[in-house]
Parts: structure tokens; sequence; C-alpha cells
């Protein structure tokens, strides 16, 4: 037996953030990082909790890829304020250090069971759907994905007011990032209807807006309906859970601080590739394992439909690889600068590992061995 529901409310389209105006607390304590405050985007929020005659406190120190100190910091900052509410306003560490830090001040008896608002500032995530979050320890480098139904946001607003000013760069990788949510759910060997179809809506958008939202950040309509896919694939994971993909991501973001979008979609490719066991090489074949159907659904959703199975399948990775080079994401670690063949080859095996230890691959369509994994990230440099 298998189940599916969404338990986070979800406001969106324009003016969605006057709902603050109406948040049934009147002590908040906000969670971001130190560009929406410089930024001043701070004030889109903060000034309607003003107009509903709402206290609030804000804590700034949220950094990517949030390490396990700065997430006891903020546990501290929490108890001493003991709000009604967190309401998490910035990208997917902003979102994940807000519910690691609820979480953890709950379980420790030091604050009840208190709501959480998301705002997410970045159309990548869907965190502010998920029961998932990701936390670092820099010295070890190891990501620890924390699963649990009680990290689940209250709410979430979804208002692509907030995202007008991310640069291209950024929307380019998160914008890869919904994409990579969107199609390790659908071909996740725990994909069910339901997440099925959120997915594909996700895969959809990516392949009408995020170009468009790539090239004009003033394509209002763009942005909110790749807001929209990124929540909506959030949701589909949510339920289905992910993949290789992300269980190698981590480990790249880990190890030499690739922002987590942006070594999903460098991975995609292969990933595809080894899923599939379809790559230049092959020829066609009477029998393909029951994931390549799905990757054909997926080629077909954003029109690349082909001659035959093996066609359709490398039109889906040719698509993948266009995006990157049309958004300036580079296709390989080498191509990046951040560390010398040598620095990265002595980290491939430990990587490798943590990989197959990762709570996301365990739901990979095809099971992989270590000196696979191995191979695939020897290929990504």
């Amino acid at each position: 037996m298998k189940s599916f529901d969404i338990r986070t409310k979800i406001y969106f389209g324009p003016n969605s953030l006057e709902r603050l105006c109406d948040i049934p607390y009147k002590r908040v304590m906000i969670i971001t990082d130190p560009f929406v405050v410089q930024s001043g985007m701070i004030k889109l929020i903060t000034y309607r909790l003003e107009e509903g005659n709402i206290q609030y406190q804000v804590f700034s120190e949220v950094v990517p890829d949030p390490p396990v100190d700065k997430v006891a910091v903020g546990i501290k900052a929490l108890i001493e304020y003991q709000p009604e509410a967190v309401i998490a306003v910035g990208g997917g560490s902003a979102m994940d250090s807000a519910k690691a830090i609820r979480e953890f001040a709950h379980r420790m008896g030091q604050i009840g069971a208190i709501a959480l608002i998301a705002i997410p500032t970045t159309s990548g995530t869907g965190s502010e759907v998920t029961s998932f979050s990701v936390i670092s320890d820099p010295v070890n480098h190891i990501k620890y994905p924390l699963v649990s139904d009680s990290l689940l946001p209250t709410e979430a607003i979804l208002d692509a007011e907030l995202v007008k000013s991310v640069p291209p760069n950024v929307t380019a990788d998160t914008g890869m990032d919904v994409f990579t949510h969107a199609l390790e759910a659908y071909v996740s060997t725990n994909h069910n209807e339901f997440s099925s179809a959120l997915a594909e809506k996700a895969i959809e958008f990516c392949g009408t807006f995020l170009l468009r939202s790539f090239y004009d950040s003033n394509d209002t309509h763009a942005r909110q309906k790749m807001h929209v896919a990124s929540c909506l694939a959030g949701l589909a994971f949510n339920s289905s859970s992910l993949g290789l993909n992300h269980g190698m991501a981590h480990q790249l973001g880990a190890n030499f601080h690739i922002p987590h979008g942006r070594a999903n979609a460098m991975l995609l490719p292969h990933i595809i590739e080894y899923n599939s066991e379809i790559d230049i090489h092959s020829k066609s074949r009477k029998q393909y394992k029951p994931v390549v159907s799905r990757y054909e659904n997926v080629a077909k959703l954003l029109g690349l439909m082909n001659f035959n199975t093996i066609t359709t399948v490398r039109a889906l990775v040719n698509w993948v690889q266009f995006m990157l080079k049309e958004m300036d994401i580079p296709l390989s670690i080498s191509q990046m600068g951040k560390c010398t063949e040598e620095e990265y080859m002595s980290r491939v095996s430990d990587m490798a590992d943590a990989a197959l230890a990762d709570s996301c691959t365990a739901t990979n369509p095809r099971v992989p061995t270590k000196q696979e994994v191995i191979e695939i990230y020897q290929k990504l440099w």
C-alpha cells in the first residue's frame, strides 16, 4: 500500500507575499542569509509583518552548504527568542538551515512544535514542500541528508517578485536543479502516479520556460512558471525520492564546493547514460530496461521524439548538454578550475563510498557498484 499527501499549504501567484499580513503568529524569527538582508530584499518580508503588527527577529548567518556549527548558532538564537513560527527566506541553504534549526531545537525540548513558513528566493530546490534537509560537515567533507516528516514546512509562499534579481548563472544552476529533481523523481524505483504527474508538469515547464528565464530576468511570466516548477518537482521527489545523480552531486558539493544545481546538471548526461545503458556506441535491441521507456516519455515531453529508442534517449542526453552549453554551465570538473586532476582523483574513491551511502541513491533505477560510481566520477573530470 502506498500513500500520497501534501501537508504544506501553498500560496502562489501575484501578490502572494500579502499572506504575511494575515499569518496567525505574533512573534516570528526570520532565518535568512546576509545577501537577502544587504540587498534590501528582506524589507519585502518585514514591512508586511509590521503591517500585521507581528514582532520579528532576523537571524542572517546562513551560509552555503550549511555546516553543523552554523546550525548550532541558529539553534541557540531560536531557543533564546522563543518565537511562535520560523520564516525561512532564501535559497536551498536558508531552507535547509531553518528546517534543521527548528527540528533540533524541538528535539532538545527547548521549543514547542512551532510553524515553519518557507519563502524561496530561487527557483530550484523545492525545499519549501519537502521533508529533506542537507547539512554539511566541512571537517570530514560529508553532507548529511536529513529526512523526516517533521521537517515539512507548514506554509510555502511562491512569489516571483523575489526571483526577479536572480543573476543568470544562478538561474541556470537552480533551473537545472529543478529539472534533475523532476527527472530523478520520474525514474525513481519509488515513483507513483501522483509523483509522476507532478514531475511531468515540472519537466514541461523547464522545457518551455527555463531558457526564457535565463535570457531575460524581467520575463515575469517565465520566472513565475519556473518558481511553480520548482515546487512541483519538490512535491514529486518528496513522494518518490531521488537517485544516484543527487547521491553523487552531494559529494561534489561537500568536497569541492560546487553549487548543488551545477553539480547535478554536470552529472546528469552521465547518469542518464548509466541508468539507460545507452551511449553513443549503442545499437538497437529487442528489449530495454523499464527505465528506458520513462526516459523516452521525458524526451516526448520536451518535443525530442526521434526514430527509435536509442536515438530518443540520445536526444535527451543531447538536450541536457545543449542546455548546459547554452547557459554556460561547465560540462566537466576540469573546466571549472576548482582543483587539480590529482586533487580530484584522490577524492574519488571516498566520494564513491559516500555516494553509495547517501539516502538518495537507494531509489536509483539501476543499483550501482562502487567501481561504476568511480568510473562516472572519472568521466566527469
